[in-house]
This record gives structure tokens, C-alpha cells and sequence, in this order.
């Protein structure tokens, strides 16, 4: 991966780790229909102008429309209610280590779909690690939940992992501002109704209104943009991997804000996620060209010296000739 892809990687992993903390302050406070309108609406309100001022953006749209549809559903409109409705009974922590299934699912899923990009030992190896290390994570913080919230969780897990195919195959030729807008433009009309019937009867305190603020700005404008960029820098498959390191920055969050402690078992859990997100973004060795031998009578020949020419335009010795004139 290049040095832009590993900043954008790094930066994903960081803004997309600490939002359960934001989703589970606000949530307390105010309905999952209102977190949600509020952090698409905010990151509308930022991007929208910037995308009408580049251009183009109407008839982006409208050449594109069907699976620009399909990825807001998919990845903004149904996870982000099911994500933050679940985390009422979850953890922030617990909603931050399942979400880390998202690139065993993605891998599972463009193998299904019949995606091209390859997968070597290497980088098998690396979800493995990165799997190992979410489940040392996760097996002491599977506790409190019901099933309705982890099978919420599950469901964000899936359209997490499909939403890059699509992005991949049929939106690369949409700028990331376009489609960014466009897709929390309409997830805060779609929210609005449900959010304006869920208003809270007083203003929120002050740290909830701040989760919001930064779940519209930080983790929603900013982060959006960037994700759509390392998918087409790096592949879905790989931009699916900051779900690795997103549970090692959701529960150094829970340390540091919420005085979770911070054990040995985390710190090795961190490691194993570390070194498989490494390893699963690798770049995988393209097979080799095989030099296939050229038929003789595909040859032709030459007058000069007995030698011939092969297609690839090498000379080449005729059998039987010693490199001397025929006569």
C-alpha cells in the first residue's frame, strides 16, 4: 500500500475507533433516530456546498443513482440506526469489537460476488491474526447484551462489509465529495421525520451536544471522504481492515475517559490486531508470466547467418545450423 494509503488507513483506523464512545454519550440522552439525523445532517450541511461549488454534482447523481441509492442504505441509512439503537443495552466497547467482524464478512462476501482482488497467505494470515486478536478483546466484554442488540450489531456488520464492494465496482468513477453529500443528504431527509416526532423536550447537556457535534463533523464529514479514498486506493477489502484497529482505539477511549482499565491481555489483543492489520494490507505478489515456447512454425526465418527470429523478435539458432551460412 502506498504512503497515502497508510495515512488515510491510520486516519480511518483513529476517527472510525472512537464514535461508540460519541454514539453511547449521546444515545443516553436522545433517541437513535435523533444521533442519527444529527450526524448526517451536520455532515451535509459541511460538505453539500463544496460539492456544488466543484460541480456536477445533479448529473453525477442522476448517471448514478441506482447503486448511489444502494450504498446510502446499506451503509449509512439502515447500520448506523441498527448500531446506535444497539448500543442503548451495549457497551461502547462491546458495539466497537464486534464491528471488527466487518473484514472476515467482506472477504466472504467478494469471494462470493466473484471479486477479483487477490488474497495470499500473507494477507490470510493477517485477518486470521486480526480475528484472533478481536477475540481476545471481545470474550470479556460479552456480557450484558441481548439478542436483539447483538443481532443489530450483526446486520451493521454486514452492510459495512458490502457497502465497499459496491463503492468498488460501480462508484470509483464518483468523486468521494459527490457521493459523501449525496448519500448524507439523503439520510437526514429519510431521518428527519422520525427525528423531529423524537426531539428531546430540553436542550441536552453540554457533553452530549459535543458527541454529536463530533460525530457530524470528525466521524461523519471528514471520515466519510477519507474512507471513500482508501477504498480506491487500497481496494474494499483492505479499507474493511481499519476495523481491526478501530476496537484497540475504542477501548483505549474506554480507558482514558471512562477509567476502563487497561490490562495485559488488552496490550497483546492490541498487537495481534496491529500486526494483522499490517499483514492484510500487504500487497499481494501478482502471479508470474510464464515464457510459453514459441511453435517453430510460427517462426520465421532469416537469411541471414541461418538465424531466425522469433515472434518475441530474439534471435534464435535453427536446429541443426551452426551459425554459419546455409550456402
Amino acid at each position: 500500500m502506498t504512503a497515502r494509503g497508510w495515512f488515510l488507513f491510520s486516519l480511518m483506523g483513529v476517527v472510525w475507533g472512537i464514535p461508540y464512545l460519541m454514539i453511547k454519550v449521546a444515545v443516553d440522552s436522545v433517541s437513535p433516530s435523533v444521533v442519527v439525523f444529527t450526524r448526517c445532517a451536520l455532515g451535509a450541511a459541511l460538505l453539500l456546498p463544496f460539492a456544488l461549488r466543484r460541480g456536477g454534482l445533479l448529473p453525477t447523481v442522476g448517471a448514478h443513482w441506482k447503486p448511489l441509492l444502494a450504498f446510502a442504505v446499506i451503509e449509512i441509512i439502515g447500520p448506523w440506526w441498527t448500531l446506535t439503537d444497539a448500543e442503548r443495552h451495549l457497551s461502547s466497547s462491546t458495539a466497537g469489537l464486534l464491528i471488527a467482524g466487518v473484514p472476515i464478512v467482506g472477504v466472504a462476501l467478494a469471494r462470493f460476488f466473484g471479486a477479483t482482488e487477490t488474497l495470499g497467505a500473507r494477507r490470510v494470515c493477517g485477518l486470521a491474526l486480526g480475528l484472533a486478536g478481536v477475540a481476545v478483546l471481545t470474550l470479556p466484554h460479552l456480557t450484558g447484551g441481548d439478542a436483539r442488540s447483538l443481532a443489530e450489531v450483526l446486520l451493521t456488520v454486514i452492510g459495512y462489509a458490502t457497502a465497499p464492494l459496491i463503492a468498488a465496482r460501480h462508484l470509483k468513477d464518483v468523486p468521494s465529495l459527490h457521493l459523501t453529500a449525496s448519500c448524507l443528504t439523503l439520510a437526514a431527509l429519510v431521518y428527519a421525520p422520525a427525528a423531529i416526532l423524537g426531539r428531546p423536550d430540553t436542550l441536552p447537556a453540554p457533553s452530549v451536544l459535543a458527541a454529536l457535534a463530533g460525530l457530524g463533523v470528525v466521524c461523519t464529514a471528514i471520515a466519510f471522504v477519507a474512507f471513500l479514498e482508501l477504498i480506491k486506493e487500497a481496494g474494499p477489502t483492505r479499507a474493511t481492515v481499519i476495523t481491526y484497529v478501530n476496537p484497540a482505539v475504542a477501548v483505549t477511549a474506554g480507558a482514558v475517559f471512562l477509567d476502563e482499565p487497561l490490562t495485559p491481555t488488552v496490550l497483546a489483543a492490541f498487537a495481534l490486531i496491529l500486526t494483522g492489520s499490517v499483514l492484510a494490507t500487504a500487497a499481494t505478489a501478482g502471479p508470474r508470466r510464464r515464457i510459453r515456447p514459441v511453435p517453430w512454425s510460427a517462426r520465421q526465418t532469416s537469411r541471414a547467418g541461418g538465424r531466425v527470429e522469433s515472434l518475441t523478435g530474439l534471435p534464435e539458432e535453427r536446429p541443426g545450423s551452426t551459425g554459419q551460412g546455409d550456402g
